[in-house]
């Protein structure tokens, strides 16, 4: 298989658990107020579900989001899925803006996390992100990352676990 040179390589080859990193175009703070997040977080929860991904965390900030999720039985849904969140989100902010046809999202970036330390790691991440950012001192203060669900819903050991592992040597495109 021979790589586009310009743009992110994606192998959707086998199920698995994948992180999904997008950011807006020109990096432009599009999502910069509650409504606007709340659109986005609404809408990958929704597509998400249709797509049959199960998210297991995600960070939506003012021109990027991030989210690891385990694909469905056919992890090339994700391209569709993408498709529609992005088209969906794009139409509703740029009537909100009233700028009809205005490109709202860049490329997309995923990883197939194979390894446990490489999932907790990104897990721990992707909760995080509106700290790593500087939105927020504390995660679970964030309404549109998954750190208060994680902190309600999962096991205190594996939270625990979660939370060990570093996340200074992630390799994630946030340069946002």
């Amino acid at each position: 298989m021979t790589d586009w040179p310009h743009a992110p390589v994606h192998r959707l080859l086998q199920p698995g658990t994948y992180m999904v990193t997008t950011g807006t175009y020109l990096k432009r703070r599009l999502l910069c107020t509650a409504e606007r997040l709340q659109l986005v977080q609404d809408a990958l929860f929704r597509f998400a579900g249709e797509y049959g991904w199960g998210l297991q965390a995600w960070s939506v900030l003012s021109n990027h989001y991030h989210f690891v999720a385990v694909s469905s039985d056919d992890p090339k849904s994700l391209v569709s899925l993408l498709r529609r969140l992005h088209r969906n989100t794009a139409t509703a902010l740029n009537r909100m803006d009233g700028a009809m046809g205005r490109h709202v999202w860049f490329q997309y970036w995923d990883t197939e996390l194979t390894f446990p330390r490489s999932y907790f790691a990104r897990l721990n991440y992707v909760h995080n992100n509106p700290v790593h950012h500087g939105v927020v001192k504390v995660a679970t203060e964030y309404r549109w990352c998954s750190a208060a669900w994680f902190e309600r819903e999962a096991d205190p050991a594996f939270q625990e676990v979660v939370k060990s592992f570093k996340t200074d040597r992630v390799n994630v495109p946030d340069d946002f």
